[in-house]
């Protein structure tokens, strides 16, 4: 029988999800039961310091064991990774921080017979000839590194799980939208970066064309997405690190046009670089009907919404800076 859950450990946890994430948590699991970490300290008044906080090299082995041991840590919520722009432009690190780091996650979680390991996927794990609908079931042909390691992480979990009884779980994210964190260099943070122009007054350049549809979510809908799974009962899961989630989808220009009805005057324009191809390479939207069944998933926020919340949070966020 697995032991109940003692500690909770977030890698990456100075990120857009682990900065949220690890506070959603801390509100469930208590706030000395939920340990940040990151390959950096946080910066000088974020939330994250008023807990525990390690400072981690997830690719370090003894380091991350050395944690683990600390803080009896019973699950462990592998968020460090390096994203999809910025694996790009060293594709060796991304994939020896992305694989180096999970492996070692799912081995400490094995020698120490953790409860359970949540590590995300991402629409990534396609390329070029997806269906514009990704099912859940389909080839996967990544076209950049960050994907490649994503596909593996995938794979990894399964394995994990049948051959060592590692309890792995994940959920291929969208394009994750949030008011807290700045971008961090994924190919979807025009989503994000466009609503910090629009209230700053400032003209937006937008790096990939207005036609360009993506599968998005709004934070919120991402810590449901990862609270909901982690709390699923085992029995009921039916895939581990590759749940579809889904939450809306919309072009560059149907929310320009909708930040628009807030912001008459917000200019855009369009200069798609390199990140083009990759989105291009991505699925229009998921279907996450495995997701719904095997563990209730539904997402609460749609694009009006979203863009209503981000707005508010963003000016109140930039008001005080």
């Amino acid at each position: 029988m697995k032991k109940e859950t003692k500690r909770i450990l977030v890698t990456g946890a100075s990120g857009q999800i682990g900065s949220e994430l690890t506070l959603a948590l801390r509100k469930i699991y208590g706030n000395d039961n939920v340990i940040a970490s990151d390959i950096a300290e946080p910066q000088q008044g974020s939330p994250l310091a008023n807990g525990i906080f390690e400072k981690l090299d997830v690719t370090n082995f003894d380091a991350f064991e050395q944690v683990v041991k600390k803080h009896n840590i019973d699950t462990i919520v592998h968020l460090a990774a390096i994203l999809s722009a910025v694996g790009e432009s060293n594709p060796t690190r991304c994939w020896n921080v992305n694989i180096g780091g999970t492996l070692n996650a799912f081995n400490l979680g094995v020698k120490y017979e953790m409860s359970k390991i949540f590590v995300p996927s991402s629409i990534a794990v396609w390329g070029p000839g997806i269906p514009k609908i990704a099912p859940q079931d389909g080839v996967l042909k990544p076209k950049t590194m960050y994907g490649v390691t994503k596909v593996t992480i995938e794979t990894l979990g399964d394995y994990y799980f049948h051959k060592y009884g590692l309890d792995c779980r994940g959920v291929r994210y969208p394009g994750i939208i949030s008011s807290e964190t700045p971008p961090g260099g994924g190919t979807t943070d025009y989503a994000v970066e466009i609503f910090y122009k629009a209230v700053r007054g400032e003209k937006f350049i937008c790096f990939v064309n207005e036609n360009t549809r993506l599968p998005m979510m709004y934070m919120p809908d991402c810590l449901k997405a990862a609270i909901d799974l982690l709390k699923a009962p085992v029995e009921n899961l039916t895939h581990h690190c590759d749940y579809n989630v889904g939450s809306m989808s919309f072009t560059v220009k149907s929310l320009y046009e909708e930040i628009r009805k807030y912001y008459p005057n917000f200019e855009i324009e369009y200069k798609p670089d390199y990140r083009q191809a990759i989105a291009d390479s991505w699925p229009d939207d998921v279907d996450d009907s495995v997701a719904r069944k095997d563990w209730g998933w539904q997402p609460e926020y749609d694009l009006p919404r979203m863009v209503e919340d981000m707005i508010e949070k963003l000016k109140v966020k930039l008001a005080r800076n």
